[in-house]
């Protein structure tokens, strides 16, 4: 099953664009006010309105109110929730869109708790004491392993880009990849060429 690539912090629908067109299958729209790379509900749906059929429209939350997450979801039209924060397994399990629920992972993290939760995926990403996602840093690939190992549904994050993606796709063989920081020139601002080379090293990427 070939591994899933969605672009996350997506500002503008040139970047939007482009990263449909080179045939990514998701891409990520931050709705918290504190990330660099936050894009206003009415400008996102501007953005995907304008976007081809097939390609998943993703909503990132940080311990948002469950009506404020519906009534964006409904205002921008995304089809799928990815819960960044210290969301509960009974939050999650309230929504009928499917949820994607973040595990910030660091040293000491207690990985049992991913077993709580029955989300439609699960994504790993570095842990930060002041940012939620797009640090531009990796995390130990080592427990990520272990995860993946249990879990077919595994989307892996942090500091991913041309540099390092095949290193991961090696070390994991995860259900997706999400590149945010790694393919940028500025927080919310993507490289087309960065876009490019992420996606032709994971579309030509073969397991060993």
């Amino acid at each position: 099953m070939p591994t899933r690539i969605k672009i996350c912090g997506i500002t503008r629908y040139e970047d939007a664009r482009i990263a449909a067109n080179l045939g990514v299958d998701a891409l990520g729209f931050i709705f918290f006010r504190k990330s660099p790379r936050y894009v206003a509900p009415d400008d996102a749906a501007t953005i995907i309105r304008q976007l081809p059929p097939f390609v998943s429209r993703v909503g990132v939350f940080v311990n948002e109110s469950f009506e404020n997450i519906l009534e964006i979801a409904g205002r921008t039209g995304i089809d799928t929730l990815q819960l960044h924060g210290s969301e509960t397994p009974e939050f999650c399990a309230q929504f009928s869109h499917p949820v994607i629920k973040t595990f910030s992972i660091k040293p000491d993290t207690d990985l049992s708790v991913i077993e709580t939760y029955k989300t439609s995926g699960i994504l790993l990403d570095t842990w930060n004491g002041t940012m939620h996602g797009g640090s531009g840093k990796t995390f130990d690939w080592s427990q990520a392993r272990q995860v993946c190992t249990h879990h077919n549904n595994v989307v892996v994050a942090g500091g991913l880009g041309p540099s390092n993606v095949e290193d991961a796709l090696n070390a994991l063989n995860p259900y997706g990849l999400d590149i945010n920081s790694g393919v940028e020139i500025q927080p919310g601002i993507k490289n087309p060429h960065k876009i490019r080379d992420v996606v032709n090293i994971i579309r030509n990427w073969k397991p060993v």
